[in-house]
């Protein structure tokens, strides 16, 4: 197993890190022990203050290495750990949020696989990552640097939509497949969200939501709102979507009734990838554009 890589780091009132180090025998290792205790600490001060965060400023951002430059989709899993993939490749990595460390990787099939990977989330104990045309790939979680087998579902929905953004549901035990562009005409004016049953009934595993644009934009000046992720509060269960092009989050209710429609705060060049968790830490990663990839946390509002 290969060592976890420390990725550069602003914290709180700028506190830096340091990037990937050569072993530095022992008097090292304690301190980039000590280091990683103190950004804990500080990020769980962070989130007990109530005044943290309530101008909209981020309460950690961590800049990522360039096998994550295109970084497309974030998820958690049932033990709160984040998972993350980049954009052409099927290689996931689990990122230590609060450390600002990767832990780890591994990659779907021993050649790997190719496809426009869009979005990613977890049920239960599989995994589950989005291509653009709507195909879903399953597979268990894979050890430190190693590869796993893997199933793939084609929905059959590639001319309908091009898909950006899955989240998984579990009240209704399906996953959610944002559609970023609309491919079937009498859906142009609404924001679409497909949903996937995981359990075959007979019966079609495929519904849709769909939310008058109109509503979604309500009085801000778009003409659309294109999502590049989603995922559900698990407070609330909630639906928020994240928007690139629009720089905006929008919050539904599973009936898809707007709760709320808000800009991103100002650093996020390329929002593709939303998670938030259980104890109120919305998560935002963003590809590299005029600086590195990175992951942002702030305190849910």
């Amino acid at each position: 197993m290969r060592p976890a890589l420390m990725v550069a780091a602003l914290l709180g009132l700028g506190a830096s890190g340091t990037a990937c180090r050569a072993p530095g025998g022992a008097d090292a290792a304690r301190a980039d022990s000590a280091r990683l205790a103190e950004r804990v600490a500080r990020l769980d001060r962070a989130l007990a203050s109530p005044d943290s965060g309530r101008s909209g400023a981020p309460i950690a951002r961590w800049t990522l290495p360039g096998s994550l430059a295109e970084i497309s989709g974030l998820a958690l899993t049932p033990d709160a750990r984040l998972l993350a993939h980049n954009d052409e490749s099927a290689r996931v990595f689990e990122i230590d949020y609060r450390r600002g460390i990767i832990v780890k990787r591994f990659r779907l099939g021993d050649k790997g696989v190719h496809a426009d990977f869009e979005g990613i989330t977890v049920a239960g104990d599989k995994v589950y990552m989005l291509s653009s045309d709507g195909r879903i790939f399953e597979f268990l979680e894979g050890p430190p640097d190693g590869s796993v087998e893997y199933t793939v579902h084609d929905t059959k929905l590639g001319k309908e939509c091009e898909f950006e953004g899955v989240a998984f549901d579990p009240s209704i035990n399906s996953l959610l497949m944002a559609c970023k562009n609309v491919g079937t005409p009498k859906l142009k004016d609404f924001l679409v969200i497909y949903r996937w049953k995981l359990a075959d009934s007979g019966d079609s595993r495929i519904s849709e939501l769909t939310v008058p644009m109109n509503q979604v934009i309500g009085t801000n000046d778009w003409k659309e709102f294109k999502p590049s992720d989603i995922t559900v509060d698990p407070s609330s269960g909630n639906y928020v979507l994240v928007s690139a092009q629009q720089k905006a989050l929008v919050e539904l209710t599973p009936a898809g009734a707007v709760v709320s429609v808000r800009p991103l705060p100002d650093g996020h060049d390329m929002a593709e990838g939303l998670a938030i968790t259980k104890d109120g830490i919305l998560i935002l990663s963003d590809e590299s554009v005029r600086g590195p990839a990175a992951i942002t946390l702030y305190k849910r509002p």
